[in-house]
């Protein structure tokens, strides 16, 4: 499963590195499931993309290469991360 740092593939390292790194889950989100937190991540980089890319080229590549990324192991990563972090509050 992890092939690349530690990662899946490289989409979803190179996307968990470059835009969500920092990125913490607080309770306003989906905090309890899995799934929802990815769909939520998704979007977040998605709107990211939108919002700081010209329509063009390179911004079909931006939404292609996320098509690679496995939302579902990056959201449970940081569900982790928030877990842990509410155990010890």
């Amino acid at each position: 499963m992890n092939d690349y740092n530690g990662w899946s593939n490289y989409a979803t390292w190179r996307v968990n590195l470059e835009m969500l790194d920092g990125f913490e889950a607080d309770s306003h989100m989906p905090v309890e499931d899995v799934s929802d937190m990815a769909d939520y991540l998704q979007e977040h980089c998605i709107s990211l993309i939108d919002e700081s890319a010209p329509d063009g080229l390179a911004k079909d590549y931006a939404f292609a290469f996320m098509s690679d990324v496995n939302w579902y192991e990056i959201a449970e990563h940081i569900l982790e991360d928030y877990k842990a972090k509410e155990v010890t509050a």
